[in-house]
C-alpha cells in the first residue's frame, strides 16, 4: 500500500471516529439535561436522619407542641374560674330576683286567703250567735205549751219552723254542746251554781239551764250548768 492510500485510510479512520465521539458526547449531554430537568421538576428528596437523631426531633417537637396546650388549657380553666361572663351575671341576677318576687308574692296570697277566711268565718259566727236567742224563745215557747194542745195547728207550726231553724244551723256548721252528764270542762261549760245530787258524781253537770252550741271548732256560745257537788 502506498503511503497516499494510508494516508487517506487513516483520515477516514479518523474522522469516523470523531463523529462516534461528538455522537457519544452529544448523548450524554442531552442525558444530562434530561436529568436536570427532572430534578428540577421532582423535589430532591431529603437525605435519610439517622433513627436517633430523627426520634431526638421528634420527641423536642412533641415537647414544645404539648406545652403550649397544656399552658393554653390551665389558663382557660382559670379564666373560666375567675371570669363570668357579665351578661349571664345579669340573667343570674334578675331570674333570682323574680324567683324571690314571686314566693313573697306566694306567701303574702296564702296568707290574706288565710285572713280572708277567718274573717269570714268570725262574720259568720257573729251573725249565728244572734240566731241563738231565736232558737231559746222558740224552745221556751214550745215548753210553755200544754200537754192538750201541743197536738194542735198553733203548735205543730211552731215545732215545724224550729226544727227548721235547727236544721239550717246544722247545715252550717252549728251543733249544740253536750253537758248533761259531762265531765266540767271549763272550755265548754259556765257553771253558775253547783248542785246537790246523788245521780252524779261531784264535777258532773247535773243541770243545764242553757244550751251551748259550737261553730265549727269556735265555742258560739258556753252551756250555762250548773255542777253537782
Amino acid at each position: 500500500m502506498s503511503d497516499a492510500k494510508k494516508k487517506a485510510s487513516d483520515s477516514a479512520v479518523n474522522d469516523k471516529v470523531k463523529e462516534e465521539v461528538l455522537e457519544n458526547i452529544m448523548e450524554e449531554l442531552e442525558q444530562e439535561a434530561k436529568d436536570k430537568e427532572k430534578e428540577n421538576k421532582e423535589p430532591a428528596p431529603e437525605e435519610a436522619k439517622e433513627p436517633a437523631e430523627e426520634a431526638a426531633e421528634t420527641a423536642a417537637e412533641e415537647e414544645t407542641s404539648e406545652e403550649p396546650e397544656g399552658e393554653e388549657k390551665k389558663k382557660g380553666l382559670f379564666s373560666k374560674k375567675e371570669k363570668k361572663n357579665p351578661l349571664q351575671e345579669k340573667v343570674d341576677e334578675l331570674n333570682d330576683r323574680v324567683l324571690r318576687q314571686m314566693a313573697e308574692f306566694e306567701n303574702y296570697r296564702n296568707r290574706t286567703d288565710k285572713e280572708k277566711a277567718q274573717q269570714f268565718e268570725m262574720g259568720q259566727a257573729n251573725i249565728l250567735e244572734k240566731l241563738l236567742p231565736v232558737v231559746d224563745n222558740f224552745e221556751r215557747g214550745l215548753a210553755a205549751v200544754p200537754e192538750e194542745e201541743k197536738d194542735g195547728a198553733f203548735a205543730d207550726g211552731m215545732n215545724k219552723i224550729y226544727k227548721q231553724l235547727v236544721k239550717q244551723l246544722e247545715d252550717l256548721g252549728v251543733t249544740p254542746i253536750e253537758a248533761l252528764g259531762q265531765e266540767f270542762d271549763p272550755n265548754l261549760h259556765n257553771a253558775v251554781m253547783q248542785v246537790e245530787t246523788e245521780e252524779y258524781e261531784s264535777g258532773i253537770v247535773a243541770q243545764e239551764l242553757q244550751k251551748g252550741y259550737k261553730f265549727h271548732d269556735m265555742v258560739l256560745r258556753h252551756s250555762m250548768v250548773g255542777v253537782a257537788q
